[in-house]
């Protein structure tokens, strides 16, 4: 196109952004937030986790600790010779804080941690858990003749509805 004298061309440049980009950047960033937030929500649901696994471990481990320690059956002598012959899961004592052998666990479901003298344990760590313990005849299962060791099954269930199963052997010795 030929200039004419007294006309100029001038190239107007815009400075800023159109109506369909704006949209566009607004619409990629909600789905990275949405993405960002999501991810968030399913750490943050899963934070109290480690906590309750390390509570039942410890909750197993004191109730573990007290029964391995005490005597085989009810007619075990004082030292454990002579062994008990013979395997019977027999709940004797009515009250937690009169178990004196490893069968009368097996009364214990559902309740909340206590201590060996069946007091509930201290502060409010431990509120919302609860113990189940199961013993059986298992000898076998360790090397031994059945009627020589009794299994420990420990099931403690967290505020959130999780168990958590821990097993131990008790022997006839």
């Amino acid at each position: 196109m030929p200039m004419t004298p007294g006309r100029e061309l001038r190239l107007v440049r815009s400075a800023g952004a159109t109506l369909v980009e704006l949209i566009i950047t607004i619409v990629i960033i909600s789905i990275a937030i949405a993405g960002v937030v999501g991810a968030f929500s399913v750490i943050a649901g899963r934070s109290a986790d480690p906590l309750n696994q390390t509570r039942a471990i410890a909750i197993a481990q004191l109730y573990m600790d007290e029964i391995i320690a005490r005597k085989y059956d009810e007619n075990t002598p004082p030292g454990g010779t002579p062994k008990q012959n013979g395997c019977s899961i027999v709940t004797e004592e009515s009250a937690r804080s009169g178990y004196d052998d490893v069968d009368d666990y097996n009364a214990i479901a559902g309740e909340s941690p206590r201590n060996a003298d069946g007091l509930a344990l201290a502060g409010t760590a431990y509120n919302g858990f609860t113990v189940s313990v199961a013993i059986t005849c298992a000898g076998t299962e360790i090397g031994l003749a059945n009627e020589d060791g009794k299994r420990v099954d420990i099931t403690i269930t967290d505020p959130s509805s999780q168990s958590y199963l821990f097993s131990g052997y008790r022997a006839n010795f």
